[in-house]
């Protein structure tokens, strides 16, 4: 890694890199390895860590021993996480994703069983879903719901552990996907390509392609879906829609976590 010439701050630049490089190494790292990753001269490396464990954004338990990411910096980030509005936080970008795509977008969480439906931006035709702010859905009929499933379960072990206390799974429609082989095996490629689909699976005549959102964890915080009439929804469209809507999720989730 080397140091980035067009940053407006240097020293915070080099804080910044300092912290997500620790953050890569669980087990601590040596002063002399940090400078020779970032190079970043060993004086200067050694006066900002100063600054970082004055603050608690850093910690050396031994003396001379490895640095580690500090007890401050981990409570600013869990308390985030358990105390952030995403509906707040998303809002924006689910409003961005309906202007461009003219269809109706949903942001949704995973509880349990169901998702539930934390904000919704309408397309600005005469149509109007039936899904609701608050609302539920059974999560293996949904799109968002089996974006969500994919990276919380994302194993066949995993998946059957989940489904198991709720079987059987109801059908929202006759297109939906009850056999919980048949859904593990939609759920890989889920993971695979990166997107999920929902088929008229929820309510007929309705498709949707949606994709997690990822906020530094490893299980997706919520789902963003864009949904729309079957008529307009070809499998074409639904390709090049969910491709767009990984792409600016991705992009909006890094601009957001770093």
């Amino acid at each position: 890694m080397t140091g980035n010439s067009d940053s407006p701050v240097i020293s915070v630049d080099r804080a910044l890199r300092i912290l997500m490089r620790m953050g890569e190494m669980p087990r601590g790292i040596a002063l002399e390895e940090l400078a020779s990753d970032l190079d970043i001269p060993k004086s200067t490396l050694h006066r900002l860590l100063g600054a970082l464990k004055h603050r608690g954004f850093a910690a050396q338990p031994e003396v001379n021993g490895p640095y580690f990411i500090g007890s401050q910096l981990l409570a600013t980030a869990f308390r985030f996480h358990d105390d952030i509005d995403l509906r707040s936080m998303v809002h924006p970008l689910l409003a961005d994703l309906r202007r461009v795509t003219d269809e109706t977008v949903h942001v949704a969480i995973l509880d349990a069983g169901e998702v539930v439906y934390l904000d919704k931006v309408e397309a600005s035709g005469a149509i109007k879903l039936s899904s609701v702010i608050g609302g539920r859905n059974p999560a293996h009929s949904t799109g968002v719901g089996k974006a969500l499933l994919a990276w919380t379960y994302p194993t066949d072990e995993a998946l059957r552990a989940w489904a198991t206390p709720r079987l059987p799974l109801r059908p929202a429609t006759r297109h939906t996907l009850t056999s919980v082989p048949k859904l593990a095996a939609e759920l890989d490629e889920v993971r695979r390509r990166g997107w999920a689909t929902d088929l008229e699976e929820n309510e007929l005549g309705l498709r949707c392609v949606a994709v997690p959102l990822f906020l530094g964890r490893s299980a997706p915080a919520a789902a963003i879906s864009v949904t729309g009439l079957k008529s307009r929804m070809t499998s074409a469209r639904m390709t090049e829609l969910a491709e767009a809507l990984r792409s600016r999720v991705a992009e909006w989730a890094g601009a957001a976590t770093t």
